[in-house]
């Protein structure tokens, strides 16, 4: 492998070439950011999560033990936070489409606009975005707001 870097930076003088300092710093970057960083951070966020899910459980259940109007109180606390889970990804849904649709439109102007005969490449995002808005619009089963008890 080091006759590759060798060959690469010009031999020898490995040290003297200036390419070689921009080469050490990428490698050590690209080594910090997808063996240390990203791995540490995944593993913060599932803490984070577990965490969440432990003292909402926990709440939970000391209402629910508490008396018979706390576990009706939890469980309308329950069918809330999935209605709101609910519209969070639907609206989710919006925006990505208006996203992607956006992103499909300027690459198709930006492509013609160069006349470059490849502009249709563009529809793959736009028609990606449009799909996203007609299910979230259109096709995704309504949100009952109002749970019945």
């Amino acid at each position: 492998m080091l006759h590759l870097i060798l060959s690469n930076f010009g031999g020898d003088e490995l040290f003297a070439n200036p390419n070689f300092g921009m080469w050490m710093f990428l490698s050590i970057g690209a080594v910090a950011l997808f063996a240390v960083f990203i791995p540490l951070v995944t593993w913060i966020g599932s803490r984070q999560k577990e965490r969440e899910a432990f003292y909402r459980a926990e709440t939970f259940r000391r209402l629910a033990e508490a008396s018979g109007e706390g576990a009706k109180a939890a469980l309308a606390v329950l069918r809330q936070e999935d209605v709101l889970r609910s519209i969070r990804a639907r609206e989710g849904m919006k925006i990505a489409g208006l996203i992607c649709v956006g992103v499909g439109s300027a690459l198709i102007v930006l492509l013609w606009s160069q006349h470059d005969p490849s502009f249709l490449v563009g529809l793959i995002p736009a028609f990606v975005g449009i799909a996203l808005l007609v299910y979230a619009l259109i096709l995704a089963p309504p949100i009952d707001r109002h749970p019945n008890g």
